[in-house]
């Protein structure tokens, strides 16, 4: 499908525009214009040099476009997050490829940024511009000339540029023997760029590498340049491991491979989204960092993962969750950093925002709360791991029975809720993460994999159930509610339909409700009154489907997938929330999105 050039109107352009390149341990986004408009190295939640996603006017970008005006097709190359972004002009039409560069074995010790760009007919003139940013405003780039050509410096982050028939080659010789044939380039102090031609059957390159605090390798040209062809090669081998033959192929695995961009490498990590204060609210406000490891996501990646065959990853995050869990004690953060550490709270940054809306943070404020479905999210993970046929070391089954001695109790008190929300109540789905916690204890007990009592495990359970049942079913809505004294619905309900808390009656009811008041097509609001600011929430429309499915409405699932799925953008990819409108808002991508688009494909396979 042909798509215009974007409006990049005050230098941004809609949140739909970007696809998604990574290489384990960041990710950049590429806008349908070309321009890379967020990288952070050397990880994902580094402070990024190049972010005109927050900042069009400081926050630095990688440009790489035609010079006339142009129309777009493009798409990952199968089985891969490598982006093929072909542009047509009246004059010729040309391919960029981008690919974040993998190694021989595995991610490389630096950041490679390749973007290939081949003539397939006419000419057409481009341009380019590599142009660091002020890191969250933080720092003032430089470049520094040497003998291999200059060198760009913000904060500890060295970067430098690489090309080949562009006009620039990266030392200053080689691009000035070259400039008369392919092209000019301009060197400031802020940045590099450049013009040249491309022509049907010519190859050009443009890269960046990157270091944060350490020495800069620059490699040759051809060794980059065979780097997009190896990483390319890397992660169709990857999808080969894939196993999934179900329906929505072809959405579950760009889902998988979204999914894949997220896991940090080093620990193991997955992270919840890409970026960090994409507005959840055009009027702003609604703010918030998403590079952080959620224990939620983690276990929903599990199931996807473990129902793939993806034995390596599997292990990975579990043990990487598990470590940090253990550091915490019974102290449970309910996320933490991509390294394993405490997450830090939200530091209000100087800077405008995508299009504006503020604010722009670094941190999470929701790191101190009390969630108590963290309880059951870690013991899923921990089930789910045990059933797949692996077991527990000593210390983490001691670690467990103590937690599960733990949800015993505190399931009593009030929480912040699977939302993160201000005022703590008696949420009813807090309740069911501690109610699931104990179902999954007291499986690990009878499997010998923790020690403890599970009869204990099991009353309490049964007490948590009948609380539920006596305190949170409305039978004037015919819905189970937010929590007790409000006639007001939350979507988080439905994972435990997904759960096997309910299946029955009341549960087919709840659902009917929820459609009917927080309902938007196929869309879901999350809660009563989230219409009034913010947009819906893609994963509860997700798990609408799956929990339809489960209480045996499975025509009604099928056909609410079949209207979900191409919400999408172009390239397959979600965020968090979708206006009215069909308009993106929130984190991009959002891996909590492209799980619950598994777990209902999956949950619908299954049944079939």
């Amino acid at each position: 499908m042909s798509l215009p050039s974007p409006d990049r109107r005050d230098g941004y352009v809609d949140l739909r525009s970007y696809g998604a390149i990574g290489d384990g341990r960041t990710v950049a986004l590429v806008a349908l214009d070309g321009s890379i408009d967020w990288y952070p190295t050397p990880d994902l939640d580094s402070t990024p040099a190049f972010a005109r996603l927050l900042d069009a006017a400081h926050g630095g970008q990688i440009e790489l476009r035609p010079v006339a005006d142009f129309t777009v097709e493009r798409a990952y190359v199968e089985g891969t997050n490598v982006l093929a972004t072909t542009f047509s002009t009246g004059t010729g039409r040309v391919r960029v490829t981008d690919s974040l560069n993998t190694g021989v074995a595995g991610r490389l010790p630096w950041g490679e940024l390749a973007r290939r760009i081949e003539g397939l007919d006419g000419e057409v003139p481009m341009r380019w511009a590599v142009t660091p940013g002020s890191s969250f405003n933080t720092a003032s780039p430089w470049v520094q000339r040497s003998v291999h050509g200059p060198v760009l410096q913000v904060q500890g982050t060295t970067m430098a540029v690489r090309g080949q028939g562009i006009g620039f080659e990266g030392t200053e010789d080689a691009a000035d023997a070259r400039d008369a044939d392919l092209g000019t380039h301009e060197v400031s102090d802020r940045g590099i760029s450049g013009t040249f031609t491309a022509r049907a059957g010519s190859r050009h390159l443009l890269a960046l590498i990157t270091t944060h605090e350490e020495p800069l390798p620059l490699p040759e040209l051809d060794t980059i340049d065979d780097g997009v062809d190896r990483t390319i090669a890397n992660w169709q081998a990857w999808s080969r491991e894939f196993q999934y033959d179900g329906p929505w192929a072809d959405a579950v695995e760009r889902s998988a491979l979204a999914l894949k961009l997220l896991l940090h490498s080093p620990t193991g990590a997955i992270a919840a989204a890409a970026t960090t204060s994409l507005p959840e609210n055009l009027d702003g406000g609604k703010n918030w960092d998403y590079r952080y490891a959620w224990v939620r996501d983690t276990a929903y990646t599990l199931h996807a993962m473990i129902r793939f065959g993806l034995r390596e990853e599997v292990h990975a995050a579990v043990s990487g969750m598990l470590k940090s869990v253990r550091r915490q004690g019974e102290d449970l953060q309910v996320f933490t950093r991509l390294n394993g550490d405490r997450a830090e709270g939200a530091e209000i940054l100087d800077m405008p925002g995508w299009r504006g809306i503020g604010p722009v943070v670094n941190g999470n404020d929701a790191a101190q709360q009390l969630q108590m479905g963290v309880f059951g999210d870690l013991f899923n993970i921990v089930q789910m791991y045990v059933d797949a046929g692996h077991v527990l070391d000593t210390g983490t089954g001691r670690y467990l029975a103590d937690l599960a001695d733990l949800a015993c109790d505190v399931w009593q008190r009030k929480d912040s809720g699977m939302w993160e929300l201000d005022e703590e109540r008696h949420y009813t789905t807090s309740k069911l993460g501690c109610w699931h916690a104990l179902s999954c204890a007291s499986h690990l007990a009878d499997l010998g994999q923790i020690p403890g009592n599970p009869e204990r495990w099991r009353a309490e359970q049964e007490r948590i159930r009948d609380w539920v049942a006596s305190n949170c079913w409305s039978e004037e809505r015919g819905s189970y509610v937010w929590y007790p004294g409000t006639d007001q619905l939350d979507a988080s309900i439905l994972l435990h339909a997904i759960s096997g808390f309910d299946r029955g009656e009341r549960m087919s009811s709840t659902l009917d409700a929820l459609r009917s008041e927080l309902g938007r097509g196929p869309l879901l609001y999350r809660f009563s009154g989230a219409e009034k600011e913010e947009g819906t929430f893609v994963a509860c429309a997700f798990w609408m489907a799956a929990a339809l499915d489960r209480v045996g409405r499975r025509e009604e699932a099928t056909a609410l997938m079949d209207e979900l799925v191409p919400l999408a953008n172009d390239v397959g990819l979600f965020t968090e929330m979708i206006a009215e409108d069909h308009s993106f808002l929130g984190n991009f991508p959002q891996g909590l999105s492209h799980l619950a688009l598994i777990t209902a494909a999956l949950t619908l396979a299954e049944e079939r």
